[in-house]
């Protein structure tokens, strides 16, 4: 992994001496105005020395101007990192592999980047000897506990700050966010409207707030929506897409081939083109409460639909079955934040053999929303032609269905001879 790494030398040589001795703590920095607010706050209420890491997993333009604005606010080091690609291989790959999906809607976008990060951070705080990890996510979410048991797995012996747990933090709105920076001097273009809370990655952005928090509303999706457009809006001709796989990894979309983060790139493309991959659910948050939320995941939704389709082809019965088991539990698990744990490790190992004959080539239709089954093929492709055929075919014989009916359903046909029995003594 390479650190893109900005010091700052604005400071007398004497006090960088004293910057030296102080302890350090890795922030989790996105640029926004809770994690800008937490800067100062951390030099100030622990005097610590604050080094900013960014953990870029694919949010393009909200990167922009990062370092400055670290700088700015009294970081004394800027970390980027690009985990894009270790994001698309390690985590997203995985899960849909296990074809795993919280609550059968909301396809884990937030979940499975977090322990990426958190990972990271740790990196980050052992490259410096820091002491400590400090995060911004509230104690309503979910987050917290994705980021802290993470660090936890990883580096049980690093403390943890979720500054929003902190009796010192008493910074609970914008307005109080914006007006403590301006007090210590950082005076930013942050608007002190309330906005959409969104969590963007290369695999989906979320948003919630406004008009979300009441579940009778309707989403204004044409003020929310950032990766596509509603079915209504798509275009009125459909578009034709193939996607190749390998043992349940993408390699090729329409022939061409790619790496992966760059398939999920051409997806979310066309997904966004074509109105798909939006969803509106109420989900179950881990901390106990129900939350309302828009996902748009267009690429997501079309790489995991044609996964399933050519599983379809390529699983026998019991496996397909039990699979379906395993993607549950495997989703609980990466979004209650236990990415790290033993059995998410062993339910990976798990689908990583099913895997072994998902290959093939998947080909859809796109429109207006809808992803319409247009033809699949496999080199270990399970499906017989001549024994699904009506016609009457060598590997069949129709009689032989008799016998196995008559095992099939023998302890059905005891059982009601027995509940007949015992009607007949009843009278």
């Amino acid at each position: 992994m390479i650190y893109q790494k900005c010091t700052y030398s604005t400071q007398t040589d004497f006090k960088e001496d004293l910057e030296m001795a102080k302890d350090k703590v890795v922030l989790a920095y996105s640029g926004g105005l809770d994690t800008t607010a937490i800067i100062p706050w951390l030099k100030e209420t622990y005097d610590y020395d604050v080094i900013c890491a960014c953990i870029d997993v694919g949010q393009e333009s909200e990167l922009e101007g990062l370092d400055e604005r670290a700088k700015y606010s009294g970081a004394s080091k800027l970390y980027i990192l690009d985990v894009v690609d270790e994001l698309c291989d390690e985590y997203i790959m995985p899960t849909v592999q296990a074809d795993a999906v919280y609550e059968n809607k909301y396809l884990l976008g937030t979940s499975f980047a977090r322990p990426l990060i958190a990972k990271k951070l740790v990196e980050v705080a052992r490259k410096e000897g820091a002491v400590a990890i400090c995060h911004g996510a509230t104690g309503k979410g979910n987050d917290q506990l994705r980021f802290e048991l993470s660090i936890k797995a990883l580096a049980p012996d690093i403390k943890v700050i979720a500054v929003w747990r902190q009796p010192e933090w008493k910074l609970d709105s914008r307005d109080a966010e914006i007006a403590y920076c301006q007090a210590h001097g950082i005076n930013l273009p942050f608007d002190a409207a309330h906005s959409y809370s969104r969590d963007r990655n290369i695999w989906h952005i979320s948003h919630e707030g406004l008009e979300l928090e009441n579940p009778a509303n309707e989403p204004n999706y044409d003020d929310l929506l950032v990766l596509g457009v509603t079915p209504e809006k798509a275009p009125d001709e459909d578009e034709y897409l193939t996607l190749d796989f390998e043992k349940g990894i993408p390699t090729a979309i329409n022939g061409t081939k790619m790496k992966v983060s760059d398939i999920i790139r051409e997806l979310n493309r066309l997904g966004g083109k074509h109105g798909i991959g939006i969803i509106d659910i109420v989900e179950n948050r881990v901390v106990g409460m129900k939350s309302r939320g828009v996902y748009e995941t267009p690429g997501g939704t079309i790489l995991m639909e044609a996964h399933k389709q050519l599983e379809e082809l390529t699983l026998d019965r019991e496996t397909l079955a039990y699979k379906k088991l395993v993607a549950t539990k495997f989703a609980d698990l990466v979004y209650e934040g236990k990415w790290f744990c033993p059995l998410r490790e062993a339910l990976q190992a798990f689908v990583e053999k099913t895997q072994e004959t998902v290959t093939g080539q998947v080909k859809m239709r796109l429109y207006k929303g809808n992803i319409i089954k247009a033809g699949t093929t496999s080199p270990y492709s399970l499906y017989s032609e001549s024994l699904a055929s009506f016609t009457t075919g060598e590997l069949y014989d129709h009689k032989d269905a008799t016998g196995f009916i008559n095992l099939f359903g023998l302890s059905m046909k005891v059982r009601a001879m027995m509940n007949e029995k015992n009607k007949n003594n009843d009278k």
